[in-house]
């Protein structure tokens, strides 16, 4: 499954990056319509960030309020899943309207378990790991994913400061792509403005997280049209 596949109904522009704004950074008091907004604005995917409070320091929201906001938007959903025991809750993300279901390395206690069961569930698995984890880890895994996001930042707080060390996974990890004649989309988060943006594309990265870059902004649909553009 290519990137392209994962978001058939946009115009890449050749080659341009896909944008996934991530909720966490909306304004919750008017969530329809700043999902709605964005949309209008030409985003490509809607990013849920999924914290439990154990294995990041923060909780945001679970399958229920993902669950609501399906009903507003056809938008994909990308659903990154920070927690400890993904597979406790891959059924209630996959049954809730997520269509691309991210877990960490870190956390999974059988990671092709749980990419199994999140594709047996017809959605896409996707696999992630923090800034100190090497791309080495996910090596035995890249056969089973059709996406891969790679963080840059630590996560658990959105606003932090994009670390452009993690690059080097991008190039590596689409290097392994193209050799091996794989598909999976390659995703970078955290940190992403239109500044840092340039560097994530020229690095090779197909979809970028962008949190309060775009919801800050005062025009959603130039943002998106700026970062698409790197």
């Amino acid at each position: 499954m290519s990137w392209s596949q994962l978001a058939p109904t946009r115009d890449t522009r050749d080659g341009a990056a896909a944008i996934a704004p991530s909720l966490l950074s909306a304004d919750f008091s008017r969530l329809a319509e700043e999902i709605r907004d964005v949309e209008a604005a030409g985003a490509d995917f809607l990013h849920l960030d999924v914290m439990d409070g154990h294995f990041v320091p923060n909780i945001t929201f679970g399958p229920v309020l993902i669950e609501g906001v399906r009903e507003v938007t056809e938008m994909p959903f990308d659903a990154h899943l920070m927690i400890e025991n993904p597979d406790k809750y891959i059924p209630a993300f996959a049954k809730a309207g997520a269509d691309i279901i991210t877990i960490h390395v870190e956390t999974s206690t059988d990671v092709k378990r749980d990419l199994q069961m999140i594709r047996d569930a017809g959605k896409h698995p996707g696999i992630t790991l923090n800034p100190d984890t090497p791309l080495e880890s996910l090596i035995d895994y890249f056969g089973d994913i059709d996406l891969l996001l790679v963080m840059s930042v630590f996560p658990g707080f959105s606003g932090q400061s994009f670390m452009p060390e993690v690059l080097s996974k991008v190039q590596a990890a689409k290097k392994i792509r193209d050799e091996d004649g794989l598909e999976f989309a390659i995703e970078i988060d955290g940190g992403i403005d239109i500044d840092t943006s340039k560097h994530a594309r020229a690095a090779g990265v197909d979809i970028m997280v962008s949190g309060s870059t775009v919801f800050g902004s005062k025009d959603y649909a130039e943002t998106i049209r700026a970062l698409r553009v790197g």
